[in-house]
């Protein structure tokens, strides 16, 4: 029996497509890809109510047949209580085993292979030792372990400089090219009338600054804490709509794409702060040739990315 390699992965949403759409195109498994990421569309809508769902097949029929498999290279799936509004159950991702036999470079060990699973936070089942490799946002490493300095942090490629070997073996590989950007936003009474609105405008500012909460930690190290003096965080209430409260607050940072919300909202948008991706993590305690392969194997100077980092 050969060695596989479990790679920690999100059980579902944009993440999760990134890491299968990388695998779709290094390991040319493009309908299985398809097939993971279409049942979970599916099963989001449900969630949401934007698809009827059949009262005589509910959730727990539909997850015995998503998940009765004959064969470990059929996805299976589980069962979470999703956020929303009454706590309802949602279909996500659990694993699937994938082969290397017909990868060029593969070890000689005919029967390699990888196995995806799920995880909630798989950044942090890396940082047990229960994984090698994982994917996760690019946002968690700086919740969680990425030092405070006075200095701002400006690309994600300076992320492993600022990680405590001493808290964490985990380091970031690369990123997926999934970019949406942590952006400046403010009103038009607060965003200057001459000048940038970027972060020389913050190192000016005094008055509040609307984030989400979760995010305080990431939005310190990006700005840097010297650029903080004089500023007062404030949260989004339950339930609200977070450029909403950025509009009445007249300054703050939010995740945007396209930033069209924001424009509803009289906003006008600012400096791109700093860029939130799906990264490849790598446990550098956990290495074997495997490992390595198979990381080598999902890097790639193909990758779109933000990140840049030094092999």
């Amino acid at each position: 029996m050969g060695e596989t390699i479990p790679i920690a992965v999100p059980r579902k949403g944009r993440p999760l497509e990134s890491v299968l759409d990388r695998l779709a195109d290094r390991l040319a498994v493009p309908e299985l890809a398809d097939d993971i990421t279409s049942t979970l569309r599916h099963e989001k809508a449900l969630t949401k109510g934007k698809i009827e769902p059949d009262e005589e097949r509910g959730v727990y029929h539909r997850l015995a047949d998503y998940s009765t498999v004959a064969d470990p290279t059929d996805p299976e799936y589980t069962l979470v209580r999703d956020d929303r509004a009454g706590k309802p159950r949602r279909i996500v991702f659990d694993s699937v085993t994938i082969p290397l036999t017909d990868v060029d470079g593969a070890p000689d060990d005919t029967d390699a292979a990888i196995q995806l699973v799920g995880r909630e936070e798989p950044f942090r089942a890396l940082r047990t030792h229960d994984f090698a490799l994982g994917f996760d946002s690019a946002d968690l490493v700086l919740e969680e372990v990425v030092e405070l300095r006075p200095e701002p942090l400006g690309r994600i490629a300076d992320v492993n400089a600022r990680i405590d070997p001493a808290d964490t073996d985990v380091r970031v590989v690369t990123g997926l090219g999934d970019t949406v950007y942590h952006t400046l936003l403010a009103g038009p009474e607060v965003a200057p009338s001459a000048g940038s609105l970027d972060r020389d405008f913050l190192k000016r500012y005094e008055g509040p600054l609307c984030i989400e909460p979760r995010y305080e930690r990431l939005v310190q190290a990006v700005l840097g804490t010297g650029t903080l003096d004089g500023i007062e965080f404030r949260y989004p209430e339950e339930g609200r709509e977070e450029e909403a409260a950025i509009a009445d607050a007249g300054l703050g940072v939010y995740l945007t794409v396209t930033g069209s919300t924001a424009r509803d909202h009289g906003l006008l948008l600012g400096e791109q702060l700093f860029p939130s991706e799906t990264v490849l993590l790598e446990n550098t305690a956990e290495t074997s040739e495997t490992v390595e392969f198979v990381r080598s194997l999902l890097n790639g100077a193909d990758l779109e990315t933000e990140l840049a980092v030094e092999p």
